[in-house]
């Protein structure tokens, strides 16, 4: 088995490879960690000069990548299929709870500032694809964290795939493709996953405070605030890790789906559902 780690998106990422070493398998785990940093430098809207942060600062990108143009209509449609639970124009919600950067530089701690009111982001802004072109409405943009790193876990399962059966882990979210992966979502319990994607959604990770209010990453469209009265975090195994990151959150936040899902509470207990037993 090989395995290979670094970091990409803002998290740790392994990749796990079930072949013996050679230049082609060499060449499948290089161009594999590549593919995370040339989506990182398609969708993450910290790096200044990535197109989604130019599509963010302009409102409109003419001749967007292929890529993106990808990403943004899968998670148009995730937003129409959730009846806007999962919603990519989260942004300055995000950014009016603190998360405002990379999240290993935002403090654990501290006072609001100005521009960190937590009023309630606005969420559900229009976003229009004619061609190669994204427009964004006035005062929307869009934040492609989540589904992205599913996408990226994907696509570089893909690339692997060609030398073995695989697994890639972009920090819990999980794209194997060939064997069979046992693999940990709770205190004593353990999922064996042979194909597809497992993505969980939490606040027991991305979390912090200001002010003494605690507050993590996963905004309630609704409110345009960190959600509450959710569990603990929710584990999904779907077709694809980009679907489990989608269905993840919509079941984080109570929607009504039918996968096969870990609920974890805040006192430790598990509830499995969708078929799980």
């Amino acid at each position: 088995m090989l395995r290979r780690t670094f970091h990409a998106m803002g998290t740790e990422v392994e990749l796990l490879l079930d072949a013996v070493p050679g230049d082609e398998v060499e060449r499948a785990l290089e161009g594999a960690e590549s593919e995370f940093g040339r989506l990182e430098a398609v969708m993450s809207r910290f790096a200044s000069e990535s197109e989604l942060s130019t599509l963010n600062r302009l409102g409109r990108l003419e001749h967007a990548s292929a890529d993106l143009l990808d990403i943004v209509r899968l998670a148009l449609a995730a937003r129409e299929t959730t009846g806007g639970l999962f919603d990519p124009t989260v942004h300055d919600a995000l950014v009016a709870a603190g998360y405002d950067r990379s999240f290993e530089d935002v403090p654990a701690s501290g006072s609001s500032t100005a521009h960190d009111p937590l009023s309630g982001g606005a969420c559900g802004g229009r976003v229009r694809i004619d061609g190669s072109s994204i427009e964004l409405d006035p005062g929307t943009r869009l934040d492609l964290g989540g589904i992205g790193k599913g996408y990226a876990a994907d696509r570089a399962a893909e690339i692997l795939n060609a030398a073995g059966p695989c697994l890639v882990n972009a920090g819990g979210d999980i794209a194997v493709r060939g064997g069979a992966w046992p693999i940990a979502v709770a205190d004593g319990l353990t999922l064996e996953l042979t194909r597809g994607g497992m993505a969980t959604s939490g606040r027991d990770r991305r979390r912090w405070s200001r002010d003494g209010d605690e507050r993590h990453h996963l905004i309630d469209p609704g409110t345009g605030r960190p959600a509450a009265g959710t569990p603990l975090r929710v584990t999904v195994v779907a077709e694809s890790a980009t679907a489990a990151e989608v269905e993840a959150k919509v079941a984080f936040l109570g929607g009504d789906i039918d996968v096969p899902r870990v609920i974890v509470a805040d006192d430790g207990s598990t509830v499995l559902a969708g078929g799980l037993a």
